[in-house]
């Protein structure tokens, strides 16, 4: 695991990954499926946006990846959460997993942390 050092330091790239943690809590999914769930969330978004310069310089420093795994109690709070994140222009990826259309998490391409973090600051650490 690489260390998280100057986790603060301007111009650090952080990929964020929102996961509904009813799914888990409330709903009996088995964990692995939901972390299978954000795994499909984040490949997707460096897909989407894989010539994007912040992806390209997030990816160029593959032992320094920095991600954060939050949780959003719903499926209305990380719906919510998508359409502000639109509105705001960031760039992301809804997960929706079929055949069943639920939409699991949700994964931000890479960016500088100060850029989204006031549209992510009531959502915590998942656990």
């Amino acid at each position: 695991m690489a260390a998280v050092t100057g986790a603060g330091s301007p111009g650090r790239l952080v990929q964020y990954v929102v996961v509904r943690s009813d799914l888990v809590h409330k709903l009996s999914w088995p964990l692995g499926a939901v972390i299978t769930q954000a795994c499909h969330a984040a490949t997707a978004a460096i897909h989407l946006h894989y010539g994007d310069p912040d992806t390209q310089r997030y990816l160029a420093e593959l032992d320094a990846m920095h991600k954060v795994v939050l949780g959003a109690p719903d499926e209305a709070a990380l719906s919510g959460l998508s359409e502000n994140l639109t509105q705001a222009g960031v760039a992301h990826k809804l997960w929706i997993e079929q055949p069943e259309n639920i939409p699991t998490c949700l994964a931000l391409k890479p960016c500088q942390k100060e850029t989204v973090q006031p549209l992510l600051r009531k959502f915590k650490l998942f656990k």
